[in-house]
């Protein structure tokens, strides 16, 4: 799919994986609209953007993608520009090591991980069928192994003990129940619906929290991460390959599809998270 003149929207730009992602996308001619939290450092990513590619055009997004109202407006905004949608690329996502509420009361990690993902979806869905041929790519990861299954008597880690790579994990497999269960509903659209697991990847996930443990692993597992734009490979070649103009509802892993344990393809499951986002979200 060729991005020349492409409208492209990518949360989670700012840094590691999703930066990588914008630049490439810029390089290749798109104009972007960039979701961030940080307004210093999202106007840092755009000057790096029109220094290194001056023909193309982006514009800035500030919303806390753990604030159900941020995302809302600005998805409004977005939706005010007129502008077509081709690319939603849902990047964005947080680990924590311990359990943190977002602004409206809810897990964090569940929050932003995989609620935002399906209310900016949902919000602009309509402007990406409009826009067809489109797609719509999410970051997921083979972290969705350390669960066996959706926890939904406990989603949020009440009563649970809060494990950081078993609920960043759990919001994982979210994830990719949620790219299978849009891409059946948006068959024969034009949209496609696909996900990534980009390797370990050396980025600031993880240091949200400030904790030292985070910074402590990092600094041990960094001589095996890859590079940024080694991890956005997957989500580049799944957001702009031609080959992939008709593949919907798969996980990508190093540029191929790989498939997904039981768990991650349980239609029972997908619907149930389905109705419970829905709840989260009050969306019809």
């Amino acid at each position: 799919m060729s991005m020349l003149n492409k409208v492209c929207l990518i949360t989670g730009a700012t840094s590691g994986i999703g930066q990588a992602t914008a630049l490439a996308l810029a390089a290749q001619g798109a104009e972007l609209f960039v979701v961030c939290r940080n307004a210093q450092k999202g106007e840092a990513l755009l000057s790096e953007i029109s220094s290194r590619y001056p023909g193309c055009v982006v514009t800035l997004l500030l919303a806390d993608l753990g604030c159900l109202a941020d995302i809302r407006r600005v998805a409004q905004q977005f939706l005010d520009t007129g502008k077509p949608l081709h690319l939603l690329m849902n990047n964005a996502g947080v680990v924590n090591t311990h359990r943190k509420l977002s602004s409206d009361g809810i897990e964090e990690t569940f929050a932003v991980n995989h609620l935002a993902y399906v209310l900016l979806t949902e919000l602009l869905r309509e402007r990406i069928v409009q826009s067809a041929p489109a797609r719509i790519v999410s970051v997921a990861s083979a972290a969705y192994l350390f669960v066996k299954g959706v926890q939904f008597d406990d989603l949020e880690f009440v009563n649970t003990p809060y494990k950081t790579f078993k609920v960043y994990g759990h919001s994982k497999l979210c994830n990719i129940l949620w790219t299978r269960h849009l891409a059946k509903q948006l068959d024969g659209t034009g949209v496609t619906v696909n996900c990534v697991h980009p390797g370990p990847v050396n980025t600031g996930l993880g240091h949200q929290d400030h904790a030292m443990i985070g910074k402590i692993i990092g600094l041990i597992l960094k001589p095996f991460f890859r590079t940024p734009m080694q991890g956005a490979a997957t989500s580049i070649f799944v957001a702009t390959s031609p080959s992939l103009d008709t593949v919907s509802g798969e996980y990508f892993s190093d540029s191929k599809v790989k498939p997904v344990k039981a768990r991650a393809k349980d239609d029972d499951s997908a619907e149930r998270l389905w109705q419970v986002s829905k709840d989260y979200l009050k969306i019809a």
